[in-house]
């Protein structure tokens, strides 16, 4: 049975100790690629993850390669028939019937419409929703493992489990990935050099997708290869590098908070690289200014399975963070962080201020080529979760997404600088936000509220100074860590009178066990209450054992 091979590789790979204490990554690869697609596929979408697991894991299942056979084009064709009620025949001029990509999720065929439209046709797999399903429902039930083992987890594996279920399910419905496409399409496509392959939802389904066939390369081949030694032709490569790499930050910008819909996985595998001798685009008007002479070359995004999409107001206090990281006042900065987060508990803001000020110093002065940026999220996220602070899963995304670009990002040009491309971006969003007769209404509204104020305040200070006088004022003071040693103080008194009560517990028992001679009832009552006494100081002792364990742990 499934069920039972998987909690067997479970078991032979020390699967659940090791992915709980995040350690041993190459043991957690090997138990995923023994699983198979399904597996194979959650490990490949974690490694995306810099928030769910550590950098170390992110490092191996980046490593994980789809090892699934391809299905045979009589296979594609009752896929096809099913999914579309037509023929391939009926649809395609010509269809390659071997294809040029296999994944977990689908495999993808070269084609050419009626009219002589090139395209690429994803068709998925036979059996793979049921499968995806399947395993999912089980890997659930072997994670009930979870209970018996002690609590030594770095991680959540609920979370982490929600996420990869999230995901897959998402994935496998090619619906989601058609209506993406087709938004992502009409926002981006000719934005100064990106290009987005079309969408045709007449010939798609649930279980097929057809777009326009797009030129070029990943671009990862493009920022891989070593640059000329000639002088002149080194300069001028650099120079196209920097262009590449900030008209990249700058409209995931744009895609953020213009259209406050995003590209979530913008890894080099999913951005191709064209270089044309001619092209002619249409730019439409849009809030950032692109040039309007373009170089003859291209980047185009493909693969739009998985989108974030903002709120308004998140969107707002998103950007309220970049603007904080511009006055690079920790402070500030914290703050911004505490309104896109969740609080899971109470919150000392003091405290998270001081120790997010530590951590980011290193950060606010380097350039984007000087950052680790899954070590730097992988903290960030671990230090909001020690002040009861939980990103919410849009934020997360965002910040997932764009350490992925990061990286492509530092490759291009390691010495662009973040905040290069933010302080214009805030510049441009204030002035977009702002506005000037809102701002002054509010400011008169203020000063006439002030104005009615005014004449009330030597009234207001004459009663103050009589309570000062008459010895009837109150000052409230807080200092840090009051919570903290107020529950101590409340606990060591606790202690103290449970001492206390056992104390008079035991010396009545001893009184009535030495004086009950003759009176079996006497004694009874006295040995009760060693028993009590005893049972209540085992109890104190296990409590602190786990005190003691919880704060080394």
């Amino acid at each position: 049975m499934r069920l039972l091979e998987i909690v067997r590789v479970i078991r032979a790979h020390d699967f659940i100790r090791n992915f709980l204490k995040q350690q041993h990554p190459e043991e957690i690869r090997a138990a995923f690629e023994e699983l198979g697609p399904t597996f194979i596929k959650a490990g490949q979408l974690l490694s995306t993850r810099p928030d769910l697991v550590s950098p170390t894991f992110i490092k191996e299942f980046s490593k994980l390669q789809d090892n699934v056979p391809v299905d045979d084009f009589a296979s594609v064709e009752k896929t096809f028939e099913t999914q579309t009620g037509q023929k391939i025949r009926d649809v395609f001029a010509s269809f390659t019937k071997k294809p040029f990509a296999s994944a977990s999720i689908g495999q993808t065929h070269q084609a050419t419409l009626k009219d002589g439209t090139a395209v690429v046709v994803k068709v998925q797999h036979p059996q793979v929703e049921e499968l995806v399903t399947t395993d999912l429902s089980l890997f659930n039930q072997a994670l009930r493992l979870v209970k018996f083992v002690p609590d030594i987890s770095v991680i959540n594996p609920t979370e982490v489990f929600d996420e990869v279920r999230r995901s897959l399910l998402s994935e496998i419905n090619t619906e989601n990935e058609i209506k993406n496409g087709q938004e992502f399409y009409r926002l981006n496509n000719h934005q100064g050099i990106f290009l987005v392959p079309k969408i045709y939802p007449k010939y798609s389904t649930q279980k097929i997708l057809v777009c326009s066939a797009m030129p070029g390369n990943s671009i990862k081949e493009f920022a891989d290869h070593p640059l000329s030694k000639d002088a002149a032709k080194s300069v001028e490569q650099k120079k196209q590098r920097t262009y590449l790499a900030r008209a990249l930050v700058e409209n995931f910008i744009k895609q953020v908070f213009v259209d406050h819909f995003f590209h979530a996985d913008p890894h080099p595998g999913n951005i191709l690289f064209w270089k044309i001798p001619e092209f002619s685009a249409h730019i439409p008007e849009f809030p950032y200014q692109f040039p309007t002479n373009l170089p003859n070359y291209r980047l185009i995004y493909l693969d739009f399975g998985m989108m974030g999409r903002l709120s308004p107001n998140l969107a707002d206090g998103i950007a309220n963070v970049v603007l904080a990281l511009n006055t690079k006042e920790p402070r500030s900065i914290g703050q911004a962080l505490l309104a896109i987060c969740n609080r899971t508990g109470e919150v000392d803001q003091e405290e998270f201020y001081d120790q997010l000020s530590i951590f980011l110093a290193p950060y606010l002065n380097s350039g984007l080529g000087e950052i680790d940026f899954s070590t730097l999220i992988y903290s960030v996220i671990k230090l909001c979760r020690q002040n009861n602070l939980q990103a919410k899963p849009e934020v997360t995304l965002l910040v997932k997404a764009f350490g992925l670009l990061e990286g492509l990002v530092a490759q291009l040009d390691p010495n662009l600088s973040l905040m290069d491309v933010a302080r214009p971006f805030g510049k441009k969003y204030l002035r977009q936000k702002f506005n000037f007769k809102h701002e002054a209404e509010d400011t008169l509204v203020n000063l006439f509220q002030a104005a009615q104020s005014a004449p009330k305040l030597p009234i207001k200070a004459e009663k103050v100074l009589d309570l000062l006088l008459q010895g009837q004022g109150r000052m409230n003071i807080r200092y840090k860590g009051q919570d903290s040693l107020l529950n101590r103080v409340e606990q060591l008194i606790n202690r103290l009178m449970v001492t206390i009560i056992l104390a008079a517990i035991i010396l009545s028992s001893s009184l009535l066990v030495q004086g009950s001679a003759g009176h079996p009832a006497i004694y009874n009552i006295g040995v009760t209450g060693y028993l009590i006494s005893f049972v209540i100081i085992i109890l104190l002792i296990l409590d602190e054992l786990r005190r003691h364990f919880k704060h080394k742990k």
